[in-house]
This record gives C-alpha cells, sequence and structure tokens, in this order.
C-alpha cells in the first residue's frame, strides 16, 4: 500500500512539475508585476485532477490522499508560489470544508463544480478587525424564518472576487459565547454579495486576494453547513489540514530558492573560483539543506497522520510553524547568495524572498502556531 502511494506521488509530481514548467515559469513575472491572477491555469489545474485532489471520486474528484496533495503543492510552489497557494486554499478551505461538514445534497450540488476547477472556491473567516480574534467576529447571520440574512464584510481572502462560491463563517451567536458562528455556502450570484478591494500585496501578488462584502445577503437555510453554532468548531477542523497546505506551499517556497541559490553558487566567479568553494557559502547551502529536509520530514509527518484519521493539531501547527520560518530564512539566504543580482527582478530568488513570508502569516501566524502547539502540549496541566 505504501509503495503505491509512494508511486502516485512520484507521478503526481513529475506531472505537475512538467506543467509548471511549460505553463506557469514563463509568466511568473509578468503575473507577479500585474498582479494577474490566472483563471485559466486554475481551469487546467482542473483537469490535471488539481482542484479537487482529496474529492472522492464520486464527486468528481482524483480521490487521493495528503501525501499526493503535498507533493502537488510543493511543485507548484518550487515555481511560483502564488499559484501553489491558490491551489491549496481552493482545496483545503472551500472545497474540503464542503466534503467535511456538506450534506449530501451541498457535496453533489458543489463538489463537482470545484473538484474539475469549473467553480473556483473562496473561505471567509477572516475580518478587518477579528484576525486571530475569531470569536469576536462583525459577520452577522440572522435567521429569518427559512431564510437567513447576512451583513458584514471579510477581508484577505483567496479568491475574494474570482471566486464562484465561498464558504463563509458568520457570527450567529453573541459576541465573545461559545458556539456563536455559522458556516454558510453562499454563490456568487446571491445579491447582495459583492467584491471589495483586492489588495496590493508584498508577494504572492498571481494569487488574488480581496474583500467579501454582504449586505442584505438572503440566502436559504439549506446553504447552512452543519449545524447552527459549529462554524468555528468546523474552522478549527478544517485549518489543521489547511495548515499542511501551507507547510508544502513553505516547503516549496525553500526548496525553487535553495536550488536557484545551489546553482548560482557553482556559476558565480570571483577571486577565480566558483562561490560555492567558499566555506561562507558552503555553509549557508549546507544549513538550509538540513532545514528543508526538516520541514519536508515534519510536512510528510503531518500528511501521514491527516491520511490515517490521526489528530493532526500538534503535528500540521510544528510542520506549518518551522516549514514558514525556514521558507523565509531561504528567500533571505538566497538573495545574500545572489548579492546585488539578488535584490534585482531580473534574477528570480527576490520574488521568493517576498513570496515566503506570507507563510507566516496565512491560517495562523507563528505566533498562533506556538500557542496550537503549546496548548496541546499543556492539555490537563
Amino acid at each position: 500500500m505504501l509503495s503505491e502511494v509512494v508511486e502516485n506521488q512520484e507521478l503526481i509530481a513529475q506531472t505537475v512539475r512538467d506543467f509548471a514548467l511549460r505553463h506557469i515559469l514563463p509568466n511568473v513575472r509578468s503575473w507577479d508585476e500585474s498582479q494577474y491572477f490566472p483563471v485559466e491555469i486554475m481551469r487546467q489545474l482542473g483537469e490535471l485532477g488539481l482542484m479537487g485532489v482529496l474529492v472522492p471520486a464520486q464527486y468528481g474528484g482524483a480521490g487521493l490522499g495528503y501525501r499526493e496533495y503535498v507533493a502537488a503543492i510543493v511543485e507548484l510552489s518550487k515555481v511560483d508560489g502564488s499559484i501553489g497557494l491558490s491551489m491549496a486554499a481552493h482545496n483545503s478551505l472551500c472545497t474540503n470544508h464542503i466534503l467535511l461538514f456538506g450534506n449530501e445534497e451541498q457535496k453533489q450540488a458543489y463538489l463537482p463544480k470545484l473538484a474539475t476547477g469549473e467553480w473556483i472556491g473562496a473561505w471567509g473567516l477572516t475580518e478587518p478587525n477579528t484576525g486571530s480574534d475569531a470569536g469576536n467576529m462583525r459577520t452577522v447571520a440572522v435567521r429569518e424564518g427559512d431564510q437567513w440574512v447576512l451583513n458584514g464584510a471579510k477581508n484577505f481572502i483567496t479568491h475574494g472576487k474570482s471566486g464562484n462560491v465561498a464558504v463563509v463563517i458568520a457570527r450567529t451567536g453573541e459576541p465573545n459565547t461559545s458556539r456563536n458562528a455559522t458556516a454558510f455556502v453562499v454563490e456568487r450570484v446571491t445579491p447582495g454579495f459583492s467584491a471589495g478591494k483586492k489588495e496590493d500585496k508584498l508577494g504572492m501578488r498571481a494569487s488574488e486576494t480581496a474583500e467579501m462584502i454582504f449586505q442584505d445577503c438572503r440566502i436559504s437555510d439549506s446553504q447552512r453547513l452543519g449545524e447552527v453554532g459549529d462554524g468555528f468548531v468546523q474552522s478549527l477542523k478544517i485549518l489543521d489540514g489547511g495548515r499542511i497546505s501551507i507547510a508544502a506551499l513553505s516547503l516549496g517556497i525553500a526548496t525553487g530558492a535553495f536550488d536557484h541559490a545551489l546553482r548560482y553558487a557553482q556559476e558565480r566567479q570571483q577571486f577565480g573560483q566558483a562561490i560555492a568553494r567558499f566555506q561562507a557559502i558552503q555553509f549557508k547551502l549546507a544549513d538550509l539543506a538540513t532545514q528543508i529536509e526538516a520541514a519536508r520530514l515534519l510536512t510528510y509527518h503531518a500528511a501521514d497522520l491527516k491520511d490515517a484519521g490521526q489528530p493532526v493539531t500538534t503535528a500540521s501547527a510544528m510542520a506549518k510553524l518551522y516549514a514558514s520560518e525556514v521558507a523565509v530564512k531561504a528567500g533571505d539566504e538566497a538573495v545574500q547568495i545572489f548579492g546585488g543580482y539578488g535584490y534585482t527582478k531580473d534574477f528570480p530568488v527576490e520574488k521568493y524572498y517576498r513570496d515566503a513570508k506570507l507563510c507566516t502569516i496565512g491560517e495562523g501566524t507563528s505566533e498562533i502556531q506556538k500557542l496550537v502547539i503549546s496548548r496541546q502540549l499543556l492539555k490537563g496541566v
């Protein structure tokens, strides 16, 4: 069984690698500079089965596991973290939320479109004034008979403008009380649902990040995911898996930056020899290689636990925390190894440097990951 999984993982990695080199690499700089979100690439990823990696075949997905999923994100992110981020957010947040908590009718309605890339998904939890403080969210849903009326705004939402459907977490109880939030599926065409400001970002610029605004947005109770009050509990479970996605994204970015730095160090001549001959450069490469391997092991360990149906809260937080910090260091050291050239857009490493920072912020900051880990360690103390 393990050999079959590894074979699938290697096959998917090669397929994604070939696709990324052919269809993404030639456009990385232009997409980054113009902040262009390549919807057509998302459709093509859907044709490859990468927009529904974890979705069972009965709903149009690939029916694969987290090891294969991680491999795909890594290969995309080696070339462009923006595309890795969009693919990961679509899969692990919106699509996975419907897969895990939707009823059969909801799964049949949405998963085939999401898994094939016909529709792009968004997931709304974060708000302008309540990032990690989700219990105090201001987006509210008020029940009126068999309908709910949504009012409020979500920000920093991947695909907040282009997503065809969004899973939205809204407050249905009093602020800062238990079980005060509920999840809903909201289609883009719903009156009262609109896009707001698109963020002008430091990095990950080809992955769209925008506001979602709800003004007297009426939806049927049939759009509710799970029970009233279960929204935040559901979100924590979604984020457990989502952190594996961000760890994989970080691993890909770190590996991409390292690969460029390694090649450059062997090509760049100073004082009559390649700079890779200097111990200062050798030590940088040795440290990065070791840390990237540690990040890889943590990430795949979390993926294996997830595939086995084991608790992953601690493992995914550790993987996300460590891999994201390694990605930042890899981008930093790659720019340093390139020297002045690394600071220019004529060479690729400055983009890895910019992209990597988001990994320490999105889906829970590094500080939140430490909080999650420490709480798990101190349970019962």
